[in-house]
């Protein structure tokens, strides 16, 4: 059996123990310009260059980490018969499905965690199936290998999305299953399920671990005020004191789907923020909840996130995605994920090689410039660096919608 890993994650920067990942697969090829931006994706991708890409950023991971993969998880959970039948009852009767129960449940484990990912070839059996334009009676999982999204480890527990749109619903899903019940995890997860509301909406790229005291969450697309009051009323069973800061997100473009493709840590002292929305002139809000004794003590409304970080102790000196001098630059990295960072360890990050000027101001900013293959394949240590950004190859990952934190789920992190 593989050894325990009891889930921990207290901070964003904390040296990475484990991690869970999803190589790109069929899955992605399985996508149109007719059905993408169903899938949320603005363009479809090339699979073998992807998956080249995503190659080495697992090799970097892995020289730091522990790392998972969620289709080899949900195979083992599938060996067991009860967990097999509670998750495909669940899947079919949420996709409207139930007629693919009986088939999907004679499955061999393997083949069937394998189907559950690329879905299932439509078959017409009947007119309105042969008049259809849909091709899968089972839809393929586009964005799983956008790990962060479905889930989030906070502290010991796992808050299990609530994705914002249908497409996604089984990530959730297949992630809460194999997080409780694989016997190398066993976590313990906070699920928001009806009757919490249809308004509830939570996705992990929105939830940032400050501190074992400090949540961060974004309120925007995929993340309503409901999940946040959710959250909060599942932890304040479990804690003391803590602080919730919630920053407003704006309505469009697709970029801005996450707090952390405008906002992430990248230190102890320092975080790569997109400039118009967390230091401009700006008519979003940032709200501040304290929670003491099991109640919201105070609610009130900062000038800005960063000032507010700081008046909780958290003094983050801004990293400008794309730099500080064109707007237009700095809104076509945002776009290709520039603000997205993955910290493997305090002051030791991963970003997109292609964002030049994001990568240039971390230069500036004493981050010494590692290239991810070599780290991937042991030329270099980063551990030999107070401070390095490690520049990740992306042509076509980033034309997905997501960096590097999107694509990593962390389960464990050491204390800082």
């Amino acid at each position: 059996m593989t050894d325990r890993i009891q889930v921990a994650v207290d901070s964003e920067i904390g040296g990475l123990e484990a991690v869970l990942l999803h190589r790109p697969g069929p899955e992605i090829e399985n996508m149109t310009p007719q059905n993408a931006e169903r899938a949320l994706y603005s363009d479809i991708l090339n699979l073998q260059e992807a998956a080249a890409e995503y190659a080495v950023l697992e090799g970097v991971l892995a020289r730091s980490a522990r790392v998972l993969h969620v289709d080899g998880l949900l195979a083992d959970v599938l060996e067991d018969e009860t967990a097999r039948a509670a998750l495909l009852r669940r899947i079919c009767a949420r996709e409207g499905v139930d007629r693919l129960e009986g088939a999907l449940a004679a499955l061999p484990a393997a083949e069937l965690a394998r189907r559950l990912v690329e879905g299932i070839a439509l078959e017409p059996a009947s007119l309105t199936d042969h008049l259809s334009a849909e091709r899968h009676a089972l839809r393929p999982l586009h964005n799983l290998f956008f790990m962060r999204d479905a889930a989030a480890v906070v502290g010991d527990r796992v808050l299990v999305g609530r994705m914002a749109s249908a497409v996604r619903e089984r990530e959730a899903v297949i992630l809460e299953a194999v997080l409780r019940c694989h016997p190398a995890l066993q976590a313990r997860t906070v699920e928001p399920e009806p009757p919490v509301g249809a308004a509830l909406k939570l996705e992990g790229g929105d939830v940032l671990v400050a501190r074992e005291d400090l949540l961060i969450f974004g309120l925007g697309q995929r993340t309503s005020p409901q999940a946040v009051d959710f959250v909060v009323e599942r932890l304040r069973e479990t804690r003391g004191r803590f602080d919730v800061v919630v920053q407003e997100l704006p309505a469009a473009p697709e970029s801005f789907i996450h707090l952390d493709m405008v906002f992430t840590i990248l230190d102890r002292d320092a975080c790569l923020v997109y400039e118009p929305v967390i230091t401009g002139p700006s008519r979003l809000r940032t709200v501040h909840l304290r929670v003491e004794g099991g109640r919201v003590v105070s609610i009130r409304e900062d000038e800005h996130l960063l000032d507010c970080l700081r008046r909780l102790g958290l003094d983050l000196e801004p990293v400008a995605c794309g730099g500080h001098t064109d707007p237009w630059l700095q809104e076509r990295e945002q776009w290709h994920s520039g603000t997205n960072s993955f910290a493997l360890a305090p002051g030791r990050v991963i970003v997109y090689a292609r964002n030049i000027h994001t990568v240039e101001e971390l230069d500036r900013h004493g981050f010494a410039i590692v290239e991810a293959r070599d780290v991937a394949e042991g030329r270099v240590d980063p551990a030999g660096h107070r401070r390095c950004a490690i520049v990740l190859p992306g042509s076509e990952l980033p034309r997905g919608g997501g960096g590097p934190r999107c694509m990593t789920m962390p389960l464990r992190r050491a204390p800082l």
